[in-house]
């Protein structure tokens, strides 16, 4: 499992919108946000980088969570 922190992650719309950013990537990752603490927990078979590099495509603030 991978683990993000998206800082402008604010609200579930975003949450969604990062959802379908990973879902284009791999079809099959199982995506879990917290708004709260913005955080983002996938679970798929793509490299890391290659997520982190795709969501910062998208315009979001990602950063990997050690």
């Amino acid at each position: 499992m991978q683990q993000f922190h998206i800082e402008n992650m604010t609200c579930g719309g975003c949450a969604k919108a990062v959802e379908k950013v990973v879902a284009m990537l791999d079809p099959e990752a199982k995506v879990a946000a917290n708004v709260d603490d913005r955080i983002v927990s996938i679970t798929t078979s793509a490299a890391a980088d290659a997520v982190k590099q795709r969501l910062v495509d998208a315009g979001w603030e990602a950063r990997v969570v050690e």
